[in-house]
């Protein structure tokens, strides 16, 4: 891969992560905290964003692998039906990532 679409795939990457951070902490915290009026969190807010932040995590690994696990099969279709041509059937299996009938 060249230097400039590494570096682009770098970004994207990060910018993926960040959104993912963002939306776990948005969703905790409007969740777990009811009270702004204190500059601490209570011992109920907290152990409730301990949970939910670790719920969430766990959620994102298990999608991640699942994800792992399902793409090599996803780009060897897309391959596939890339060296068939533009008139080729489509895989009557469908393709997970694009909301085919095996989802």
């Amino acid at each position: 891969m060249e230097p400039a679409a590494e570096h682009q795939q770098q970004l994207r990457s990060l910018r993926d992560f960040l959104l993912v951070y963002n939306r776990l902490t948005e969703l905790c915290f409007r969740h777990c905290v009811s009270n702004l009026n204190y500059r601490l969190l209570t011992g109920r807010e907290e152990s409730c964003l301990d949970a939910c932040a670790g719920k969430l995590l766990r959620a994102n690994h298990r999608l991640v692998s699942a994800y792992v696990a399902l793409m090599p099969a996803i780009v060897q279709r897309r391959g596939q039906a890339t060296r068939e041509g533009p008139g080729a059937p489509p895989d009557p299996r469908g393709d997970p990532s694009a909301g085919g009938a095996d989802t």
